[in-house]
């Protein structure tokens, strides 16, 4: 094997070319650094050589020196900075060999047969993709330990890019798919070998974590010309890596290209299973203060039933006879509870370890722990809401508790024609945010674990009654008509009465909330056989 492979390939010529021209960037800026310097030297030179005695040139050389000092003392501290600054690293699940033997010999057979370098190593990121990344900057030797970096040869000056792998695609893909969608990522270890564009890589690495740190206090002067640069360098970097993924898109053209096709499918239905699966049912469970331990297997009974409900995903699940990409993990069950705590931290801003208020909850538990709490906790912020409007309790309520009837009556009463419904969405709105300011059940515990990539949007007030007074009647069916909560793997919590989930709730529900209307609501808890005037159990 040739090491750093051929550089001959589509794309890869290019792709050099625009890596030398970020690095001419990088030489000219240095120029300009040197520039006053240099006129501080000619000066000096003929002034010791009896030449430019006269005035005003003995000032005009204090002065040039002046500012050839300042200038360079500048240029070396923003030097300083772009060498020194930690380059940004996706937190990552750190996959040793000895946890996954088998994968790693995939990989490694990979490069084997497309003639490039192994990866260092692989990690594993609660998302639906896959890329290289590369470790070896002296602030991660330093910093090892910290977001899934561990001090191994990735994070030795040289080492080949660590292969961070989705771990949704683990569980969801066969073997043979999770190899033909790696392929064209080991590729790229060929063209990130080559000096010129490793050096052109870390130089923009370096201005990013430079324009980052001129965010603090008292560095905002090393942010403007970290921008300025990159500025220059941003249409050279993006043809680079446009270069380098030509190359290795075509390095890897001979490595399963027929079956990659059909398993860029499987990455596009991942995708969607995973993002259903994060905000419908693993965002619920983390607002209670609990994580869902088993995200991985969860996306297969997701995008198993996607591929029962849709009939353009028919014979998806035909595949899972076949030996699944997750089988090449020695403990599977350790990997997938990892990533799970990951994900809630960088899609909640959890916690990064497990505690008395952040505690995992496995599926069967889920509907009990998570659904049936969640719909109680909501139906206590509606009735305090409600004490703090002073909306009197109704005849049914007092010692036994409070009735779903309490609700029914506020929001069509004389003042229930909007003002009453707009007063109470303002006040669960308002109760909301203050419990989020004070931090709640599952809250970070510091700084860093804010949420990276948020999965909601900020609700509506209105939004937030109808969810309140949804799981209010949930309650109010649980208690008094024999339903019970249950979990569906696509829209999260759900009502089930008599083991058969009821879907038709939500419009009633809208009736009532946006119209004032109750007769549609009325109707459907005749039929279920909900009591509306008796007490609801709250937490």
């Amino acid at each position: 094997m040739s090491g750093t492979g051929s550089i001959m390939e589509v794309g890869a010529p290019s792709a050099r070319s625009r890596a030398l021209a970020v690095l001419r960037v990088r030489s000219r800026a240095l120029a300009v650094l040197l520039l006053p310097a240099a006129f501080a030297v000619v000066l000096v030179a003929a002034r010791m050589t009896d030449r430019l005695l006269a005035d005003p040139w003995p000032a005009v050389t204090v002065v040039v020196c002046a500012v050839a000092a300042l200038v360079l003392l500048a240029g070396g501290a923003f030097a300083a900075v772009v060498l020194r600054a930690s380059p940004a690293v996706t937190p990552t699940v750190p996959l040793s060999e000895t946890a996954a033997p088998d994968l790693y010999r995939l990989v490694r057979d990979l490069a084997d047969r497309m003639d490039v370098p192994a990866p260092s190593a692989i990690a594993l990121t609660p998302d639906c993709d896959s890329w290289l990344e590369d470790r070896t900057h002296a602030a991660h030797r330093r910093g090892s330990g910290s977001g899934g970096i561990s001090a191994g040869p990735e994070t030795e000056p040289g080492a080949a890019p660590v292969l961070v792998i989705g771990s949704p695609f683990l569980w969801w893909m066969r073997v043979a798919e999770l190899r033909a969608v790696l392929a064209p990522v080991v590729a790229g270890t060929g063209p990130s070998a080559h000096p010129d564009i490793a050096d052109a890589r870390g130089f923009l690495r370096g201005l990013d974590a430079a324009v980052d740190i001129g965010g603090r206090r008292g560095a905002g002067w090393i942010a403007r010309p970290a921008r300025l640069l990159l500025r220059l360098c941003r249409e050279d970097a993006a043809e680079m890596e446009r270069g380098v993924a030509a190359a290795a898109s075509a390095r890897a053209q001979g490595v399963d290209y027929a079956l990659r096709i059909l398993a860029q499918e499987q990455v596009g239905l991942a995708y969607a299973g995973w993002d259903r699966l994060l905000t419908r049912v693993a965002l619920p469970a983390w607002r209670m203060g609990r994580w869902p331990a088993r995200l991985d297997a969860g996306v297969v009974s997701a995008l198993t039933e996607l591929s029962r409900r849709d009939r353009l995903a028919d014979g998806f699940t035909s595949r899972l006879g076949e030996r699944p990409a997750c089988d090449l993990l020695e403990q599977p069950g350790v990997i997938d509870e990892a990533a799970s705590l990951l994900a809630a931290r960088l899609f909640h801003g959890g916690p990064a370890e497990a505690g008395p208020d952040w505690s995992p909850v496995d599926w069967a538990a889920y509907p009990e722990e998570v659904v049936d709490r969640k719909w109680r906790t909501e139906a206590s912020r509606l009735h305090a809401a409600l004490d703090a409007l002073a909306v009197p309790a109704g005849p049914a309520a007092g010692p036994a508790g409070p009735t779903l009837e309490r609700v029914l009556g506020y929001l069509t009463g004389a003042a229930g024609e909007g003002a009453a419904g707009e007063a109470l969405a303002g006040r669960l709105s308002g109760d909301l945010a203050r419990e989020d300011r004070a931090g709640g059940p599952g809250a970070a515990r510091d700084a860093e674990a804010v949420p990276l990539v948020p999965l909601q949007a900020p609700r509506s007030a209105r939004d937030l009654l109808a969810d309140h007074v949804t799981a209010l009647v949930c309650c109010a069916a649980v208690d008094s008509a024999g339903g019970a909560p249950g979990l569906d793997w696509l829209d999260g919590p759900v009502l089930l009465i008599s083991g058969d989930r009821r879907s038709d709730l939500a419009p009633h529900v809208l009736c009532l909330v946006e119209d004032g209307d109750p007769e549609p609501l009325r109707g459907w808890l005749a039929e279920v056989g909900v009591r509306p005037e008796k007490p609801v159990r709250l937490v």
